[in-house]
């Protein structure tokens, strides 16, 4: 891996008690500003370039609450909805919620019988199954996300996934893929990461499940009614199916973050499971083309970057375009990554 550069992100107390810049997990740049989520939270975070032709830091933080613009699954609308990817395209920003499950961890303050009494304990959380929509409006020479826009004489209103066309619910009777929804994530259960649009094709990468050493992407075609501005529906394909699954060959490794460009798409890849592991990033070629359910493999993906990481920390999450470069921010990061006065740093890494 060639780091070309360090970004500072700059994050305000709020988000350091609630170690959202520890917890980084979805990262779109977006001409001046800067979109990340992290997983422990309901919310997007918003910062903006120091200069926006060569910016060297990210600040001026500003957060937004989902539930301010959509009603979320969960009974609390602050209860964490595990974001783990954001895209930005023409009037909008999307963030995707995780959809898995959780096993409860093992502490060194647990004894051993409290331990596996955790251990064998599996639990949901509503607001993780959200894929949301937000219209993106010019506030003072800056992209915010509102509740309503009109542009080019359409109205738009912030929009989520719901009801019949819940994710989870779809997948249930999935061949591939409705074995592991009762599974939880970091056990190679179903697990969203990373978010893609190209046009009206929307690309939910998984990092879970992994079969014998493949990986999925779900394509989806989202819309809205007129009767429904607020809820998106899912426009079904040819086939009547309302999602499209592609198969990577990513040598063993699940997805962790998608990225566009042009017609490629950028993934980020690492281990399914809760360990360290390799880490990199595969360019699949011409993806946003693709016309059918693909097997991607041979000189339809390649690798791109290999990117380091640490035992126990400094774990890759979210990749974005940023000029000609990579734009790596991570969950878990290192301690050297953390600054004396309160920034994170982010990496610039160069694309084949």
């Amino acid at each position: 891996m060639s780091v070309e550069q360090t970004i500072r992100l700059i994050f305000g107390d709020t988000s350091r008690a609630a170690a959202t810049h520890t917890n980084l997990s979805a990262v779109r740049l977006d001409g001046r500003v800067l979109w990340i989520a992290g997983d422990e939270t309901a919310t997007v975070e918003r910062l903006v370039a120091d200069d926006p032709g060569k910016p060297s830091e990210f600040g001026d933080e500003r957060t937004f609450r989902l539930a301010d613009f959509v009603d979320l699954p969960g009974d609390d609308q602050d209860e964490e909805a595990d974001v783990e990817g954001l895209a930005r395209t023409g009037h909008f920003l999307w963030a995707v919620g995780s959809h898995s499950l959780r096993r409860k961890q093992i502490k060194e303050r647990h004894d051993d019988e409290k331990a596996l009494r955790r251990l064998a304990r599996v639990e949901g959380q509503d607001n993780r199954q959200v894929l949301v929509r937000l219209p993106i409006a010019d506030v003072d020479g800056i992209p915010t996300p509102v509740r309503e826009l009109t542009a080019d004489g359409v109205r738009h209103r912030a929009a989520a996934l719901a009801g019949r066309d819940d994710l989870r619910r779809l997948l249930a009777d999935d061949e591939h893929l409705g074995a592991f929804l009762d599974i939880p994530g970091k056990d190679n259960g179903l697990d969203v990461e990373g978010i893609a649009v190209v046009g009206d094709r929307v690309y939910l990468g998984l990092r879970g499940p992994v079969l014998r050493g493949w990986a999925f992407v779900l394509e989806l075609r989202p819309y809205v009614s007129p009767e429904r501005p607020d809820r998106l529906r899912l426009r079904p394909f040819s086939d009547g199916s309302p999602y499209r699954k592609h198969v990577l060959d990513l040598e063993g490794l699940g997805v962790r973050d998608l990225c566009p460009a042009g017609d490629d798409l950028l993934i980020l890849a690492g281990p399914t499971m809760d360990l360290d592991g390799p880490v990199r990033i595969y360019r699949w070629r011409d993806a946003a083309r693709v016309e059918m359910p693909t097997i991607v493999r041979g000189d339809l993906i390649s690798r791109e970057v290999e990117l380091s990481y640490g035992e126990g920390d400094d774990h890759a999450e979210g990749i974005s375009l940023f000029g000609d470069h990579i734009l790596v921010v991570y969950d878990s990061p290192a301690a050297i990554r953390l600054t004396a006065d309160g920034a994170v740093l982010a990496d610039v890494v160069r694309r084949r």
